[in-house]
């Protein structure tokens, strides 16, 4: 593999994931950030409330997307081997924090709208 193109970047993932669950989670991901910037554009100012709900999801969302990799992968964490695998795991977990504060906030700003209290 000389060449690291998108189309690459696709296949590798499927195979990783396996092509339903990929593209689950790509639609996922898209529905979510939509919903985030509907709520941003609604708003016209974060809540500050919200946003630290969302920050003190984070840990949870990176050691949960590391398991999710894991149990997907089938692999463990005695099967790291080298520094490019904790440099991959390091981004699955920040991936994985920054979706679940994506989903926190967006998800309570949708269930409990704005209100003067939350500037």
């Amino acid at each position: 593999m000389k060449d690291l193109t998108f189309e690459t970047l696709i296949a590798v993932f499927e195979e990783i994931f396996g092509r339903g669950l990929f593209w689950t989670m790509v639609i996922l991901a898209a529905v979510i950030t939509l919903a985030y910037f509907y709520v941003l554009i609604r708003d016209r100012a974060v809540s500050w409330r919200k946003f630290l709900w969302a920050q003190l999801s984070m840990p949870i969302g990176a050691v949960a997307a590391v398991l999710f990799v894991q149990k997907v992968t089938r692999s463990g964490f005695a099967d790291i081997g080298g520094p490019i695998d904790v440099i991959v795991l390091l981004g699955v977990a920040v991936a994985g924090a920054v979706g679940l504060a994506v989903l926190v906030y967006t998800a309570e700003s949708l269930l409990w709208p704005k209100s003067d209290s939350d500037s």
